[in-house]
């Protein structure tokens, strides 16, 4: 597979949370033709931003695409050995290597296990999408809950469209089949046994142990990258997780707080304006602060979570590419060394030099294609999130000062003249 070649130096491309660059959208030049200020507001400046959004993502869509896959309809099935559930998985296409134009099956999260390990097998350097977790403390607890059910469901069809979507993943033969089949049992018995896969972990380890006697600027440059790129979006997973849980308390304090001002309000007459006034403001944030917490839950989480694991599947492909170099390396020096019977050795070294080449531009087309779909994942997630703060914040300051609505600190103040001069 080929590509475009990684440039030595990437780190102008770098998602850098902390640069001042990154607030250039609050600092472009607003002014009118006759040099009057326009008057813009924050919304109208993030729905500028999702105009452009949308364009590209009309440009994007124009690419042809000929397998589309949808995963829904979850079932739980519960027998004396096991619990699990099984998703429907419906594939339409229009290519001729399938016998049909739609396929039915159900597949189970192992399924989708199944299918990665098997794409990894075959293309150790291509960057495949990651699956969601199998465990997590939670889930262990609450595996069927709706939420968690369609959090997963959701991240599943990501990962099979994700696999559609890419050149020589959605060719895969083991990707047909998991769309086609409905019976996996007997590929799965065609893998490669446990002392094979054994063989193939004790041999990367070593590579491991070993380490690269030389590594191309370019994938050190990409290492690099990577290792700056998980940190910063496990920070930011952190810190958004964060916010939810104070906002979750903020909106526990306000649903006790409402109501204090309402019952208040029944035994001051005088102040009762007011008080039921300043209790539906409460109110009012404590709802807009439910579906902030609804919005960053459902559209900014998952794509950081998603993001952190792709970071995991980020590294473990550029440790299949040193492994490969490494075993390359390891053979041409036992060649170097050898007196006789070189002639199979050179075959070998002649075999693992191909795949050196291989897997270096398998990742090389690979990353740019991922860096793009990254960039724009995380900017329609990070929009999305800026769009609802100003509508949160909208409602909760400003509209009070709108036609049909009242001053509330006017209101208060006059409520305690009255009480205090009576």
């Amino acid at each position: 597979m080929s590509g475009a070649t990684v440039p030595a130096d990437i780190s102008g491309h770098m998602l850098d949370l902390d640069e001042d660059e990154d607030l250039e959208v609050f600092s472009k030049n607003t002014s009118l033709a006759d040099g009057n200020p326009m008057p813009n507001s924050p919304d109208s400046m993030v729905n500028q931003f999702r105009l452009d959004e949308e364009n590209e993502e009309e440009q994007q869509g124009a690419i042809n695409k000929d397998i589309f896959v949808t995963v829904d309809n979850p079932e739980s099935h519960i027998s004396a050995i096991e619990t699990f559930i099984t998703y429907r998985v419906v594939t339409r296409t229009t290519c001729s290597e399938f016998d049909s134009s739609e396929y039915e099956v159900r597949r189970r999260y192992q399924d989708f296990l199944w299918l990665k390990s098997r794409l990894e097998e075959n293309y150790p350097t291509l960057i495949i999408h990651p699956l969601p977790e199998k465990f997590v403390m939670k889930s262990m607890v609450e595996r069927f809950n709706d939420d968690f059910i369609e959090t997963r469901r959701k991240a599943l069809h990501r990962f099979l469209n994700r696999i559609a979507e890419h050149p020589i993943l959605s060719c895969s033969h083991h990707f047909k089949v998991f769309l086609t089949e409905e019976e996996l049992a007997p590929h799965r018995k065609l893998g490669p046994g446990f002392l094979s896969r054994m063989s193939d972990t004790m041999r990367a380890m070593a590579n491991s142990v070993r380490g690269l006697r030389s590594k191309l600027e370019e994938f050190a440059v990409m290492q690099e990258y990577v290792d700056d790129f998980s940190n910063k979006m496990c920070s930011v997973d952190k810190v958004t997780h964060r916010i939810i849980k104070e906002h979750r308390e903020y909106m526990d304090e306000l649903k006790q707080y409402g109501p204090t001002y309402f019952q208040w309000a029944e035994s001051e007459e005088l102040l009762a304006e007011p008080l039921k006034g300043v209790g539906s403001c409460v109110e009012r944030c404590s709802k807009e602060t439910e579906e902030q917490i609804q919005h960053l839950s459902e559209f900014l989480v998952p794509t950081l979570h998603e993001y952190v694991l792709c970071a995991d599947t980020l590294k473990a492909v550029m440790r299949r590419r040193d492994n490969i170099q490494a075993e390359f390396e390891a053979k041409n020096e036992a060649l170097a060394s050898r007196t006789t019977d070189k002639e199979m050795l050179q075959e070998e070294v002649d075999d693992l030099a191909d795949r050196v080449e291989q897997a270096n531009n398998a990742l090389r087309g690979d990353w740019s294609r991922w860096r793009t779909s990254m960039r724009a994942d995380l900017k329609s997630a990070f929009i999305s999130t800026a769009a609802k703060n100003v509508d949160y914040y909208e409602k909760n300051t400003y509209k009070r000062d709108r036609g049909g609505s009242f001053d509330l600190n006017l209101n208060l103040n006059r409520g305690w003249m009255r009480y205090m001069t009576s």
